[in-house]
């Protein structure tokens, strides 16, 4: 177990029982347990241990048509609705691309699988649950109803584990990296961020620097960064939602980024929590979790690309947004004058 907890799996299983309204990743933090130990211990009930090599999973699931993905860390959870498709394998980065589910997948964190049968309101809910080596969720797969009956039981039978243990061995949890800044470098850091062509060229630059993308920011001043008002993502949501242009969203853990492409539509607030509540693609946002926003401008081959990222007390990242293009037409000058709204720290707003 994660912490060494005296918890035994049939002590789970009634307690699940007994709580069968709640999430489990709720129930595993009322134990002090891990929330893929939650569903270890039901293993044989409902749930299966599978593989999680995305290499192995990830080219059965357009069999599935529509399913619900979903990606999380202890801040964000974005949610697509959509049909999976192309997979692309890497040994230390994978991709599915498609138009509604879009990931970024990191092999090495795709430790524990599990695939999950359980009744909600009397209606049997199928899904693909995989977890790093601490027990922390990386990527679900909710099964739609209209899938075909055959897929699930060759699923499962393709998949299935020798261990079918309801225990895990579990790995400490990895700290999160705090703020890694190199004063004595800004002079290098504004030369090489000058010289960047690709927002994916940034991370191994500020690497080679032996910084990390928030002390960069830190450090760095303008025109490079704008130190945002932390509750300033309800007003950008808001924006969003009113003026209805398309922006990319990134959310993420140390095992998978998903991605959501397009517009969003309906913005509700409830207590803490900032939503996007449309029909394909939900944003359930903590949004008291966030302790520094930056908006972010990186040079491209196709002119400079603005984002707005939102980190934890901690200095780990919860969310990315950007500007979005398509083709070689750039969409983006509405999501610059949206972005330009926003408050700095310290500013009240207009």
């Amino acid at each position: 177990m994660a912490d060494g907890s005296a918890i035994a799996p049939d002590e789970i299983r009634v307690l699940r029982q007994e709580k069968s309204t709640m999430r489990t990743r709720d129930l595993a933090g009322s134990l002090g347990v891990a929330e893929a130990e939650v569903l270890a211990a039901e293993t044989g009930h409902g749930v299966t241990r599978i593989s999680a090599d995305p290499d192995a999973l990830m080219p059965l699931m357009p069999g599935f048509g529509e399913v619900m993905a979903l990606t999380r860390n202890e801040s964000a959870v974005i949610e697509k609705t959509g049909t999976f498709g192309d997979y692309t394998p890497g040994q230390h980065a994978a991709m599915v691309l498609s138009p509604a589910i879009d990931l970024r997948i990191f092999p090495k964190h795709w430790v524990h699988g599990f695939a999950v049968e359980e009744k909600r309101g009397g209606t049997l809910r199928r899904s693909i649950q995989v977890f790093d080596a601490a027990g922390d969720a990386v990527h679900k797969i909710y099964i739609g109803a209209d899938a075909p009956e055959a897929a699930w039981p060759a699923l499962v039978d393709r998949l299935r584990i020798e261990d079918q243990a309801q225990t895990l061995e579990l790995a400490p949890r990895a700290p999160t990296e705090p703020a890694k800044a190199n004063p004595a470098k800004l002079d290098a850091l504004r030369a090489e961020w000058d010289r960047l062509t690709d927002t994916h060229q940034f991370l191994q630059m500020v690497r080679k620097l032996k910084m990390n993308r928030l002390g960069a920011y830190r450090i760095a001043g303008a025109p490079y960064v704008r130190p945002l008002a932390p509750d300033c993502l309800g007003a950008l949501l808001d924006g969003l939602g009113e003026q209805g242009f398309p922006f990319m969203l990134f959310v993420g853990n140390r095992g998978c980024i998903e991605i959501h492409g397009g517009p969003a539509q309906t913005i509700k607030p409830t207590g803490p929590w900032l939503n996007i509540l449309d029909p394909d693609f939900n944003l359930h946002l903590r949004g008291d979790h966030v302790a520094e926003v930056w908006a972010v401008t990186k040079p491209t081959k196709r002119g400079p690309a603005l984002s707005v990222e939102a980190f934890d007390a901690e200095g780990g990242l919860i969310l990315q947004a950007f500007g979005m293009r398509v083709g070689d037409v750039d969409h983006t000058a509405d999501w610059d004058a949206l972005v330009a709204t926003l408050p700095e720290v310290g500013e009240v707003p207009a």
